[in-house]
């Protein structure tokens, strides 16, 4: 039948029901889309469904369920429209019936459907209206009430992290299951001795054991090794009760040595789950979790394909695949550092504590960046032992701390930089020698007890520059310090970086003239001349403030990926070309005539400056001494090595790292 609108006894019903007319199936649509669109879904079933669907589909069905996709499905941009019917009448014994469009996002790609909707006129609780007659059709057509909605996943290939010569960094490689197979086990004394050689606990192995799936004769994983656990899988494979199977795993071929820079990836964890829901993470991936795998992660890691599926339950009926996304591999990071240097380099320093950085002086790329000791990450993809990792914790050579991000006190090493602002100034004529007589000097009585301090009080007089950089002397430099005063020495060494930033693609400690980036007293100036004071230096900002003295006055922004365009300014003009071979041509005597002799090898001509920088605990204590080194090849200039090793004060001060750097020079210059 028509629907009417009866006549009512009095004028008042008449005013009601002209002031709230009945609405329409449209408008009773209109606003079940509005909820949709919302996903408020229990709005949607209280408010809008027939009796029938609610009886057929229980809240849980509805509500639960479609809020459980949405977040399962990775589903956004959800979008519900209809067709809208202006002139139709409508016929309260007889459907109304719309076509829907419904269309969304989701994690394996697009997913869109057309399906009618019908809306029927009943009596409900709240009086009479249109409903909507819904089935699980509306959620994804050709989804049925027993069926259901799977995600097939496949993870993409990681993005490899590779040296300038494309040499692996982080790649994917192999490793092993290590397990056992039950039948193997022929009483407690195998299960005790598989947990000793695996590093489990009896319990565990039992428990793995336990599952529903494993068979007698099926090998069973119980734990990962890397191919640098040589021993350990050697052990394994002269072990009656405990096998090994290779798998697909990430590896560092070159291990410690690379350790701090390129980190390592491990299982994700619940906290990173939350924080990354909705971009594509399981509870069982691998995500970057050190180094340059975290920082790289969104290139290196991909995209992983999807496949979403209504899977059939009726018995022969073929699944239907509603949306499907192949897997796109990560992204290839290809960085400027030279693994054979880098290695030369880290070898060199046989496990001291310290740290080390070089650059080409003509582009400013960053060839090698150490922190030593390292850690071995292939352990922590294989996932390392609470023990394990409370050793590398504990050990007192803090193997863990990245010490190439720290700065710290450079010692001489800033006096050729010293020099350099003298000259330029105009206050240090390199070839003016000053009388200097004894240990100490200070420069009148109003310095109190403050002196400066020499450590070769047998330099003969006069001492010119050439002399001061050969016998590394402390009182030269203050003198010239003083001589070009602190506003132009603090103009000189910001000219040369202090205090900014250093433009690099990774976070590094900044160097600093001092805490708050002034010289308080001429004491103080005195002390910055030659590293001490509160000066502090980063060891790749360090390599790179020698740059000038090759390439002609300019140190560049220094770059780690090799798609970063190098040989970028980032300060110019800071010495002359003569006033530069000046000093190529002190600090190649430096190893030659001074006190970095174990650098005065026959293989390099090698040319560069020592530093010693002493931490005192208090007035009058001896304290820890770092040794710094500084040098290139002072032929071939292929690049600058900058090198520290702390604590250097019972291994015969700063020529001990002058050592280390010329055997790493000499092997690497062997070998290219």
């Amino acid at each position: 039948m028509k629907r009417y609108i009866a006549m009512a006894a009095g004028a008042s019903a008449l005013i009601l029901s002209a002031c709230q007319p009945q609405p329409t199936p449209q408008d009773r649509l209109d606003e079940y889309v509005d909820h949709w669109n919302e996903q408020d879904f229990a709005a949607m079933y209280e408010d809008y469904l027939t009796e029938g669907s609610k009886e057929t589909f229980p809240s849980e069905a509805f509500d639960e369920r479609q809020q459980q996709l949405i977040e399962d499905l990775g589903i956004e941009n959800l979008e519900v429209s209809y067709t809208a019917q202006e002139e139709a009448e409508w016929d309260e014994a007889e459907p109304a019936e719309f076509p829907l469009a419904v269309q969304m996002e989701t994690l394996a790609g697009p997913v869109e459907f057309e399906q009618t909707v019908s809306l029927i006129y009943e009596e409900q609780e709240d009086g009479e209206n249109w409903f909507v007659e819904w089935d699980p059709s509306l959620i994804f057509k050709d989804l049925e009430a027993d069926d259901e909605v799977a995600v097939q996943t496949e993870a993409a290939e990681r993005g490899e992290i590779l040296d300038r010569e494309g040499r692996g960094l982080a790649i994917n490689g192999t490793g092993y299951n290590l397990g056992v197979v039950p039948e193997r086990l022929e009483g407690d004394g195998d299960l005790e001795e598989a947990a000793e050689l695996l590093g489990l606990t009896v319990e565990s192995i039992e428990e793995s054991l336990n599952q529903s799936w494993v068979q007698p004769d099926q090998f069973v994983p119980l734990t990962k090794a890397s191919k640098s656990a040589e021993q350990l899988i050697a052990d394994v494979e002269a072990s009656d009760v405990a096998t090994y199977q290779e798998t697909a795993m990430r590896e560092y071929p070159y291990g410690e040595a690379f350790g701090h820079l390129t980190g390592y990836i491990g299982s994700i964890t619940a906290e990173q789950l939350e924080e990354l829901k909705g971009q594509g993470y399981g509870a069982t991936d691998l995500i970057g979790r050190q180094g340059l795998e975290r920082r790289l992660e969104e290139q290196l890691r991909g995209e992983s394909g999807a496949r979403i599926l209504i899977d059939k339950q009726e018995e022969g009926a073929e699944d239907i695949v509603l949306a499907e996304q192949e897997p796109t591999a990560g992204e290839d990071i290809e960085l400027t550092i030279d693994a054979e240097l880098q290695t030369a380099a880290y070898d060199s320093m046989q496990g001291e504590p310290g740290a080390a950085a070089a650059v080409s002086p003509e582009t400013g790329e960053t060839l090698a960046l150490i922190s030593s000791p390292g850690f071995d990450p292939n352990e922590f993809i294989a996932g390392i032992s609470g023990e394990r990792y409370a050793e590398l914790s504990d050990d007192p050579l803090n193997p863990l701390f990245t010490r190439f991000a720290a700065s710290y006190a450079p010692g001489s090493t800033i006096k050729p930089v010293t020099a350099a602002i003298g000259m330029e100034a105009g206050t240090l004529d390199p070839q003016q020698g000053l009388e200097i007589d004894g240990q100490t000097w200070q420069k009148d009585s109003s310095w109190g007890s403050y002196r400066v301090s020499r450590l070769h009080p047998e330099a003969p007089n006069p001492i010119d520059l050439n002399k001061a950089l050969v016998y590394s002397d402390n009182i030269y430099f203050a003198r010239q310090a003083l001589e070009m005063g602190t506003e132009t020495f603090i103009d000189g060494l910001t000219s040369y970086g202090f205090g900014e930033e250093l433009p690099f693609a990774i976070e590094l400690e900044s160097s600093q003239i001092s805490n708050d980036g002034t010289l308080g007293s001429e004491g103080q100036l005195a002390d910055t001349s030659f590293g001490q004071g509160e000066m502090l230096a980063n060891i790749l900002h360090l390599a790179s403030a020698y740059e000038p003295f090759l390439n002609g006055g300019t140190i560049y922004e220094p770059t780690l990926y090799a798609s970063e365009e190098a040989g970028q300014v980032w300060k110019e003009g800071l010495i002359s070309e003569g006033n530069a071979a000046v000093l190529q041509e002190d600090l190649r005597n430096v190893v030659t005539d001074g006190y970095a002799k174990s650098a005065d090898i026959a293989a390099v001509p090698i040319a560069g400056k020592t530093g010693t920088a002493e931490l005192k605990g208090a007035l009058g204590e001896e304290g820890q001494e770092n040794g710094f080194f500084v040098s290139y090849h002072a032929e071939q200039q292929d690049f600058i090595l900058a090198m520290m090793i702390e604590s250097i004060e019972d291994n015969g001060g700063s020529d001990y790292v002058a050592g280390f750097s010329a055997n790493a020079m000499e092997q690497y210059y062997l070998n290219n």
